[in-house]
């Protein structure tokens, strides 16, 4: 018997496309659950896999990688999609891909599968990374091919095969949690209109219900990444674990935002990364104290760009990896500590220090200085100005200019 490995999240999609594979395609059906931080999502899932048809079901702990290999670079490059949304769900679809093929090279199958929509990113973004990673290996995704129409015709398909699922038609949000952030689109959310209940949000609270007194935290990179947290060297995971709790009690990293899909539509997603939040608004202070404003402003192009690749699923492109050697460079010497306050959905910065600090108070003080020579800025602002001057004499003389 043929087999095909499922992307398995356990959620509505993936619940439903075990026995829709079996009866459709009449392949034996092994699931592969990515453990990105999800917490108590994956203890339910071998017992519900197995129920649902899968003749096994792999979890696989890839936080670590996750961290390391995704999330760090992007933040490095401080890539923000359209100014606003931090790529949570974007980053982790090319790590599930790789591991997917490499259980279907494993377990010798020859297709592998998933549950993203014919409307959505995630599609490209799966396909993309197996096209390139194995491209012997058939694709199947239901969403485009089945006659199902809509989130109340899956649940109406779980309910008639006894299969449970974790949406109801009074909550029919799609939700995708990881330890980076929880997306929440459909539902009431579909009109932008409608403001998000204060009931939607599960990382943290929102900005009224945070406290009234402000939390400060100092974070330590080295070399562009998250090393310490309060003078306390922690690993990758558990320092984005305790940031994501002081950011969420303090209801900080609530994003409600109408994005540009890659497939052509807008839609409206509400994203909670307060971890997250706290490590870009980190690492932008760290970059500005360290870099050089040709590097710095040259490198804020390149993270639009960065963005981009990320958000359309391009991750294994040699694109990406040149910019990862320019961004690399840019990082040698963005270490230090940072210092921010967390206050009602807010995170400022209250502070920030390197060894490598190109930020000179001798030069930069109002005060009395015997360093800068003030009477030097004449001659640069009659060269730097001397294009406007020359333009405007033109303009003057040929009667441009009244």
């Amino acid at each position: 018997m043929k087999k095909v490995v499922l992307a398995y999240s356990g959620g509505l999609d993936t619940s439903i496309i075990i026995p829709w594979l079996k009866e459709t395609y009449g392949y034996e059906v092994i699931a592969m659950a990515a453990d990105l931080g999800q917490g108590e999502e994956l203890a339910p899932l071998q017992e519900k896999a197995i129920k649902s048809g899968a003749s096994k079901l792999y979890i696989e702990d890839l936080r670590e990688e996750f961290l390391t290999e995704f999330i760090f670079p992007t933040l490095k490059a401080g890539a923000v999609y359209e100014g606003s949304y931090l790529l949570g769900t974007s980053f982790a679809r090319p790590l599930i891909a790789r591991r997917l093929v490499e259980i279907a090279e494993k377990e010798g199958a020859v297709a592998v599968a998933h549950g993203a929509t014919g409307k959505g990113n995630d599609q490209v973004r799966f396909e993309l990374s197996v096209k390139a990673l194995n491209p012997d290996l058939e694709i199947i995704a239901p969403w485009r091919i089945w006659d199902l129409k809509s989130r109340e015709d899956c649940i109406d398909y779980a309910q008639a095969r006894g299969i449970p699922v974790p949406v109801t038609k009074d909550r029919p949000y799609s939700m995708d949690r990881n330890l980076w952030h929880l997306s929440h689109e459909g539902g009431d959310l579909e009109n932008p209109w409608n403001e998000p209940k204060n009931d939607l949000y599960l990382l943290g609270v929102s900005p009224e219900d945070a406290p009234d007194e402000a939390t400060y935290i100092e974070l330590g990179f080295e070399q562009g990444v998250p090393t310490s947290l309060n003078g306390q060297k922690i690993p990758p995971v558990a320092l984005l674990e305790t940031l994501n709790e002081l950011g969420g009690k303090n209801g900080v990293g609530i994003v409600d935002m109408v994005e540009n899909r890659l497939v052509g539509m807008k839609s409206r997603g509400v994203y909670e990364t307060p971890g997250g939040t706290i490590l870009y608004i980190a690492h932008q202070a760290l970059d500005r104290l360290t870099l050089d404003r040709l590097t710095l402003h040259y490198k804020e192009q390149i993270a639009l760009k960065y963005a981009e690749i990320v958000y359309d699923g391009t991750w294994y492109t040699p694109l990406r990896e040149a910019l990862d050697a320019f961004v690399n460079v840019t990082q040698k010497n963005a270490t230090g500590t940072v210092r921010v306050k967390l206050y009602k959905g807010n995170c400022t910065l209250a502070g920030v220090k390197s060894p490598y600090s190109l930020y000179n108070e001798a030069y930069a003080t109002f005060g009395d200085d015997g360093v800068y020579n003030q009477k030097d800025a004449s001659g640069f602002i009659n060269l730097f100005g001397l294009p406007l001057k020359v333009r405007a004499l033109m303009e003057k003389e040929s009667g441009l200019r009244k």
